[in-house]
């Protein structure tokens, strides 16, 4: 169950890693990350990454790890972008300008690049992450938990008050 917690943070920091260098490469003209948390972590990342790994093992190898990546990590996108607008009543990003944009949630060309990381994550990086989750003490995992617990109910209370991407934005963390 750790593991799976470590996972989940470890993906969700990769995930805003990732954030930040797309919006450099691209010369993003908004460069924040897209999340409702202060601490430098993606949830959507994390999340989807969980998802992929819940898929049976037949379906995280070969071909049919870039299908069921790229499925699985769009409707974790889907949903997660749901649940922001259901329950905090924010966006933090919007499709609907590009190709095959199903509400702004979610989009053809990121569901293409999820099934390539997901193929990557899995074969490369994965393995290197289980090890690093596997060494990390159980006191190390109570006392994250507790930080990313207060972060989350007091971001997302700020969210559900104020419904301000933007100050929140500027509350975060910038690397």
């Amino acid at each position: 169950m750790t593991d799976l917690l470590w996972f989940f943070w470890i993906y969700s920091f990769g995930g805003y890693l990732l954030e930040r260098a797309f919006a450099a490469l691209t010369r993003a003209e908004r460069r924040e990350r897209k999340c409702f948390l202060l601490l430098p972590l993606c949830p959507v990342y994390g999340l989807g990454m969980l998802a992929v790994l819940a898929l049976p093992a037949s379906w995280r190898q070969g071909p049919w790890l870039i299908l069921a990546g790229a499925a699985a990590a769009t409707a974790v996108e889907y949903a997660v972008h749901w649940a922001y607008e259901t329950f905090l009543g924010v966006k933090f990003w919007d499709y609907s300008h590009l190709p095959g944009s199903l509400g702004g949630r979610v989009c053809l060309p990121f569901t293409l690049a999820w099934g390539v990381l997901t193929v990557l994550a899995v074969q490369y990086v994965h393995p290197l992450v289980a090890g690093l989750a596997a060494a990390i003490p159980a006191w190390g995992t109570l006392v994250f938990a507790l930080v990313f617990a207060v972060d989350a109910v007091c971001s997302a209370r700020f969210l559900q008050v104020t419904h301000n991407v933007e100050e929140l934005r500027i509350t975060g963390w910038s690397l």
